[in-house]
Order: C-alpha cells, then structure tokens, then sequence
C-alpha cells in the first residue's frame, strides 16, 4: 500500500477510514447427492497487482489507484494551527 492520501470517489466525504481487503482461495470436494463437503484445503492467499480498499463510510470498494486520484484532484488544505497547551 501507498503511503499517499486516500480520498472516497463515492461518498466524497471520507479521507480517514479505509479497510484493506484480501482475496483467498480454497478448494473442497462435494458429495454430488447429498452436496456434503468431505475434503476442504486450507485457504491460499491470492496476490493481486494492486490492493482493493474499502470505504468504512458508504462501502464502496476499489483499486487503490482510485482513491489515491482522486485526493489528488481534491487535495485537503491545509489548515495552521496553534495549540495554546504545550
């Protein structure tokens, strides 16, 4: 994952919270009467190109690229600040 800014093309209200998502496979044998597993494999990891990220906000899922675009197009200003506590 990138260390860049994300910002939802969905929602457009969400630049904090994000969830990374992973895709497993695993296979298994049925019963072809019954439809009983009998054997099932533990589940492998599937390397992707680029990560899928999800909105906590609205749900919308994507390639990182899409919510790293468009905080691009919609940079956050930044705004100074001066606490008083120290």
């Amino acid at each position: 994952m990138q260390e860049k800014p994300y910002f939802c093309p969905n929602c457009r209200s969400n630049r904090t919270k994000f969830r990374v998502l992973f895709t497993t496979s695993q296979s298994f044998v049925k019963e072809p009467v019954t439809g009983s597993i009998h054997d099932m494999n533990e589940p492998v990891m599937i390397e992707e190109s680029e990560p899928t990220i999800g909105c906590l906000v609205c749900g919308f899922t994507g390639n990182e690229m899409r919510f790293v675009k468009q905080a691009e197009r919609e940079p956050r200003p930044m705004t100074p600040t001066n606490p008083a506590y120290r």
